[in-house]
């Protein structure tokens, strides 16, 4: 491949600024007739606080209560990414046909309440998408491939969660 045609400057200075982000999960409910997990990832300095917590999951239900028009199959994985840039909240649905559902809203750090749907073709962060890889092994592992019944396959992919760093 001719370097000429990249940006390695721009590379350069993406490979020179990477870190690793710290992802925790902020536990399993329920929202919007959706099982959910919810996962925190955190830049460098910045915290995701139980009521961060709680805003994101009202987000992620006032989304989720039209999914069953989406095709949603009735299970979510909900990311509060508090980046260094601003404040994220991701929400991602199995839907029907093997495929998925993404929504991202963004805003400024710190206020929750000024997050909005993100711009068309908004895509994961490499932190993000780290995690949405596990989601989507672990839904592969425990729900399509599980052989077990389907209450046992559900209680595995809710205890199959992603902890520490991610780069």
């Amino acid at each position: 491949m001719a370097t000429e045609r990249v940006g390695q400057e721009a590379l350069l200075a993406l490979a020179e600024g990477h870190h690793a982000r710290t992802v925790r999960p902020l536990g399993s409910s329920e929202a919007a007739g959706h099982a959910v997990k919810a996962y925190a990832v955190e830049a460098p300095g910045r915290t995701v606080t139980g009521q961060d917590a709680r805003a994101a999951l009202r987000i992620a239900a006032d989304h989720l209560a039209s999914a069953r028009l989406r095709g949603s199959l009735g299970l979510a994985v909900v990311l509060l990414h508090a980046g260094g840039d601003g404040d994220y909240v991701l929400v991602h649905t199995w839907i029907e046909g093997y495929m998925s559902d993404l929504a991202v809203f963004t805003g400024p750090a710190g206020d929750l309440g000024q997050l909005r749907p993100g711009r068309s073709g908004l895509a994961p962060c490499v932190w993000e998408a780290a995690v949405l890889a596990h989601e989507r092994d672990a839904f592969t592992r425990h729900v399509l491939d599980g052989t077990s019944p389907l209450e046992e396959r559900l209680a595995a992919w809710h205890a199959d969660v992603l902890e520490g760093e991610v780069r």
